[in-house]
């Protein structure tokens, strides 16, 4: 924690902010600035002390070097929001005398014309008052320069000081794992319909788009079962009684055993009760006639060995059962995924605080 960041006067109201990204964002919006009106008063023709800026540009820039998360903070909104308000609000000029009705409508117009063309954007309501206070003496290429012209400079300042800086600029909101890429025990306990419904219920806008947000929740849900199985080892886990076959177990033999025990995989061990691979039903479609032949390199882990680590091997493709090694390779035990489902069920539903208990290991469980 930052030093300042203790007092409560200086902490950012913003999540995930620090103070150095404060600072930078100053010196960004220092430099954005200053570049933009530079460049629009050489256009204009101005010459290098002219200034050709508009007021709503300050605004912008808070967006895009403070929060270029947001979603009102990319390119289209910041362009877009200000150049169409300007535009509304010198068209309310043409039509309506009266200052203070003229005023509301362009800011009320400018609004619902950015969420319709899906710019909305905060500074567009300041831009709207630009566009009507000025339209007496300007023309009509007014909303487009130097409203749109300023806007365009600020994006191009943006993009350019976030790449220097090391941020993905525009924002593009990494869509978090559905449900359903991830075996039963490590999927996330709400689904995107949820997060939708969750919205809607409590009626409110926030500054963070549904995807973003989406992806948080399943971060600190991460979090949340990391911290409350982080102590549980492999060794809690494990089943002991495994049944396995040896080297020169025959096809058939192997077959025999899967299908009465409805296994989807057995352990192959040598003559020195080491771990030499595993063979289950796809290894069985394969040529040869013993085990050792059939056989595939077997997931293996040791037994303290954090089993909140055994998830990501579960879920990189079709592995369904890890199985425990001592330091000479000698199987000690086996994690299915349905022991690591067992525990999940009973965390899920066990007081906050608590920590899960181990399952009971039986047989029947193994390599299932």
């Amino acid at each position: 924690m930052s030093p300042l960041s203790r007092f409560t006067l200086f902490r950012p109201i913003l999540p995930g902010s620090t103070l150095g990204q404060r600072l930078r964002a100053c010196l960004g919006a220092t430099i954005g600035i200053g570049l933009t009106g530079l460049a629009c008063a050489l256009l204009a023709g101005q010459g290098p002390h002219g200034l050709w800026l508009v007021p709503p540009m300050g605004a912008s820039a808070v967006l895009l070097f403070v929060v270029p998360t947001s979603p009102m903070s990319q390119p289209w909104p910041v362009i877009g929001g200000n150049a169409v308000s300007a535009l509304v609000g010198f068209a309310v000029a043409q039509v309506v005398g009266e200052p203070a009705l003229a005023a509301g409508l362009a800011v009320g117009l400018a609004i619902a014309a950015m969420s319709l063309l899906r710019c909305l954007h905060p500074p567009g309501g300041a831009a709207a008052l630009v566009g009507l206070f000025a339209a007496p003496s300007a023309t009509l290429w007014f909303p487009l320069a130097p409203v749109g012209v300023n806007a365009l400079l600020m994006v191009a300042a943006a993009v350019a000081y976030h790449r220097l800086n090391g941020t993905a600029y525009p924002h593009r909101a990494i869509a978090a794992t559905p449900p359903q890429a991830a075996p039963p025990e490590s999927r996330p306990s709400f689904s995107a319909q949820d997060v939708d419904a969750a919205l809607d219920e409590l009626g409110q806008s926030f500054d963070i788009s549904r995807d973003d947000l989406e992806r948080l929740l399943r971060a600190i849900e991460k979090r949340a079962l990391a911290r409350a199985y982080q102590d549980l080892a492999c060794r809690d886990l494990m089943t002991k009684d495994v049944i396995s076959v040896g080297e020169d177990a025959s096809r058939q033999v192997v077959a025999a055993l899967l299908a009465s025990h409805d296994f989807r995989s057995l352990p192959v061990i040598d003559r020195e009760h080491r771990i030499a691979g595993v063979i289950g039903q796809r290894e069985l479609a394969g040529t040869g006639t013993y085990a050792r032949d059939l056989m595939t390199a077997a997931a293996t882990t040791t037994p303290d060995a954090p089993a909140l680590g055994l998830i990501e091997q579960f879920a990189r493709g079709r592995v369904h059962a890890v199985y425990v090694l001592d330091a000479e390779r000698r199987l000690l035990g086996v994690v299915t995924e349905a022991d690591w489902l067992a525990v999940l069920t009973r965390g899920l539903e066990m007081p906050a605080g608590a920590t899960p208990d181990a399952p009971r290991h039986t047989a029947s469980t193994i390599s299932r």
